[in-house]
């Protein structure tokens, strides 16, 4: 079975390669696509909660944390190697996927100018699934760095 078919799942068996740390309450991955560098999910680790209020009040706390933390870990890494690294969005959307993630993206002022100031998803399709850009070796000093400022 591939592993994108069970992300939590896998990651709870120790076999997703995304995964780059255990963190209170989630799993802290890297994005599978990276034409954002950077571009980072947490994945609660409960593969049952589909929605933050599903949660009880203190996993729901460390969820938060954990996601301001991979939040700032993305935000140190990014600004580190690249100089146009300008911010990081959190978002909790859940709309396609059926289990409870934030997308922790790091925004850059080389993005084009009609779709910096707006939500990432006004970059185009052919984007999201380009080759040149999916996750590879390319990326594992990212992978390293943000893996440092996680304290793991």
């Amino acid at each position: 079975m591939d592993w994108r078919a069970d992300r939590i799942g896998s990651a709870l068996r120790g076999e997703n390669p995304t995964v780059l740390a255990r963190l209170p309450g989630a799993f802290a991955v890297i994005g599978d696509v990276q034409f954002l560098p950077g571009y980072c999910v947490l994945l609660a680790d409960d593969p049952a909660a589909t929605r933050l209020s599903d949660l009880a009040p203190a996993t729901c706390a460390a969820y938060l944390t954990s996601m301001a933390r991979l939040g700032a870990a993305v935000e140190r890494a990014c600004a580190e190697l690249d100089p146009a690294f300008s911010r990081v969005n959190l978002e909790i959307l859940g709309n396609t996927d059926p289990f409870l993630h934030c997308h922790v993206w790091p925004r850059y002022t080389w993005e084009p100018d009609d779709i910096r100031p707006g939500p990432v998803w006004h970059h185009p399709r052919e984007r999201w699934s380009d080759p040149t850009t999916a996750l590879g070796e390319r990326h594992d000093e990212l992978r390293r760095r943000i893996t440092a400022h996680l304290g793991i």
